[in-house]
């Protein structure tokens, strides 16, 4: 089966945060967008198919969750990543950020400790410095070219008191993969100190050829404490639909977030959001495979011409998502100077590194 990647589709005057947004984020209109983890790739017709049969039926009331949703979710992640996943072990989510302010409320008291590890997706700080809960950054190193967790200084941390680590695995920004070794070097840590661990794999299923992404959860003990953040939305194009759900085998972390989401009135669901999510992970395989190898292309395609003709800017290689971690540093710009830089003599839309905290100036 052959999918078109190559189509151009219009995204202005849609409503699109990425396109109809430049004005208002960037000042002005005439940049190309690249801020917005989001594709410009149609979605698998599956995922069109799916919400056009749901349309037809001209009802839209309140919704449940059917029992093939949840299945949907357990043949995925069984055929794709290997893990056995339990049904009663998922809780559905209104999207990954909303889970991660809904973890800091659940496992920290107000001045408990959060540890998150920079540079990383900007939301993490937010869920913590929001919510009153006390941010421990572990920031991750960079060695030649590649981010490594600080282990020595993780474990500092936790001995602090904190009460979660929020995890980014695959890494957004900087698109490491972690790699199963340091994965229980990270439950080696949780288990001396009693930490939970919020494990944010929405970019599970971006992966580049030669890397394997290893699911924390899949790797976890009986008595482990993980909450694993699953959605389709990135890797199908679909985050406007604004659905995701938690793997949480402990009873006892489990009920703590429903408790936050019921205490919010978070509940039933858009039946347009459960369509396309349950059409993704059931019907999408070839698809997901396809876009793969065109984004392995691009991203490389990218990564030898910025070498090749900006060796200014180093690129971090991202052996996951579609994103690229440029390294301006080179380029002896302060921020402010760097950002305008791009938008008005380079006319590309950015996020600038610093909103990703300590390791993005």
């Amino acid at each position: 089966m052959s999918f078109d990647f190559d189509q151009e589709i219009q995204r202005e005057n849609t409503g699109s945060v990425k396109f109809d947004g430049r004005q208002q984020y960037f000042g002005t209109t005439d940049v190309l967008p690249l801020w917005v983890a989001d594709m410009d790739f149609a979605v698998p017709e599956c995922v069109t198919r799916a919400l056009q049969e749901r349309i037809n039926h001209p009802v839209f009331g309140y919704t449940l969750y059917p029992d093939s949703i949840y299945q949907s979710i357990i043949d995925w992640f069984q055929r794709r990543h290997q893990w056995t996943i339990e049904r009663e072990w998922i809780v559905f989510a209104p999207g990954v950020v909303p889970s991660l302010f809904a973890a800091a409320k659940a496992f920290a008291k107000e001045g408990e400790g959060v540890i998150v590890q920079s540079p990383v997706y900007f939301p993490f700080f937010s869920a913590v410095t929001t919510n009153n809960r006390k941010l421990i950054n572990n920031p991750l190193r960079e060695i030649n070219g590649r981010y490594e967790i600080d282990f020595e200084h993780l474990e500092y941390c936790a001995e602090q008191g904190a009460k979660l680590l929020m995890l980014c695995t695959p890494h957004n920004p900087v698109g490491r993969v972690w790699s199963e070794m340091e994965l229980q070097r990270v439950l080696e840590i949780s288990r001396r100190y009693d930490l939970i661990i919020l494990s944010d794999d929405i970019h599970c299923d971006l992966i580049y050829s030669g890397v394997k992404h290893t699911m924390l959860g899949r790797l976890a003990q009986p008595g482990d404490k993980i909450i694993t953040t699953i959605a389709p939305n990135k890797s199908f194009n679909i985050p406007g639909l604004g659905l995701s759900a938690l793997v949480i085998p402990n009873a006892a972390e489990r009920n703590a977030m429903k408790h936050i989401f019921e205490s919010l009135h978070v509940g039933n669901y858009n039946p347009l959001s459960i369509a396309a999510f349950e059409a993704a992970y059931r019907e999408g395989d070839q698809w997901l495979d396809a876009l793969m190898r065109y984004l392995e292309v691009t991203r490389d395609f990218a990564a030898d011409f910025i070498t090749r003709e900006i060796p200014q800017i180093k690129l971090i290689k991202p052996e996951a998502t579609y994103l690229l971690w440029l390294d301006c540093r080179e380029l002896g710009m302060s921020d402010p100077v760097l950002r305008d830089f791009f938008i008005k003599q380079c006319k590309v839309g950015m996020n600038p590194g610093t909103v990703f905290g300590q390791g993005g100036n």
